[in-house]
């Protein structure tokens, strides 16, 4: 169970079109935000069937693999990671979290923060009481930390607490970055889902001032009339 054994068999599934269609799906180009990532054009099933044979890989492999330049093996270390916490007691769960907390600047594209987060730290903080972990990532300067944060409340979500999700979301209003726009909007759009009026009782207080892509996805399941109610902008 050794980082190389699984960054060979993932190397198996490499495709060279997938890879570079990756580089531009990813958005790995000079100043953009996964600038430099690298592919090995391995999909994200073949990527769990390769994770599903490795589910006890230590730390220590987890963290050369979490620590490679290709995707794909980072990847597959957060998906054995998910797995582990997911198995876990609490005393090891903790730890899950420790060294997750403790590599988060290689969590380092949208889709590695959004499958791992909520299922590791939402699913650590959602019978807590004290969450300022995720006000402390929210006040981080590193996108992904920040992303994890207001994703990370998909699992409180899940169990009808929206008040960390609401609370992010406000706090978020005024960030520059397209990618939270649209992990807020989708946060928004799930608490909608289970509570149509927690969703219209924050676009009613904020969605004049809201990013046009944040309101845009966080209203894509309202009926029409409450579509063109929240798009419009006053003075409109």
């Amino acid at each position: 169970m050794t980082a190389a054994n699984i960054k060979q068999q993932l190397l198996a599934f490499g495709n060279p079109l997938k890879a570079e269609h990756a580089k531009y799906f990813f958005k790995t180009g000079k100043g953009q935000y996964g600038e430099g990532d690298r592919f090995m054009g391995c999909t994200v099933p073949e990527t769990r069937g390769v994770a599903g044979k490795f589910m006890q890989t230590p730390f220590g492999e987890l963290e050369i693999l979490l620590n490679d330049d290709l995707h794909e093996c980072r990847l597959c270390a957060l998906i054995i990671l998910v797995a582990q916490f997911q198995k876990a007691g609490d005393l090891a769960r903790k730890e899950i979290v420790d060294f997750y907390l403790a590599h988060t600047h290689r969590i380092n594209n949208w889709d590695l923060v959004d499958l791992s987060c909520y299922h590791i730290i939402g699913a650590w903080l959602k019978g807590q009481e004290d969450r300022s972990l995720l006000y402390r990532l929210a006040e981080s300067n590193q996108l992904w930390e920040q992303r994890i944060a207001i994703v990370s409340t998909m699992a409180f979500i899940r169990n009808n607490d929206f008040s960390d999700t609401l609370n992010l979301c406000e706090l978020f209003l005024t960030h520059k970055h397209d990618l939270m726009h649209k992990a807020c909007g989708w946060m928004l759009r799930e608490a909608g889902k289970r509570d149509e009026a927690v969703l219209t009782g924050f676009l009613d207080n904020h969605h004049p001032k809201m990013p046009r892509t944040m309101l845009r996805y966080a209203i894509e399941r309202l009926s029409p009339e409450q579509k063109n109610h929240y798009m419009m902008r006053p003075g409109k």
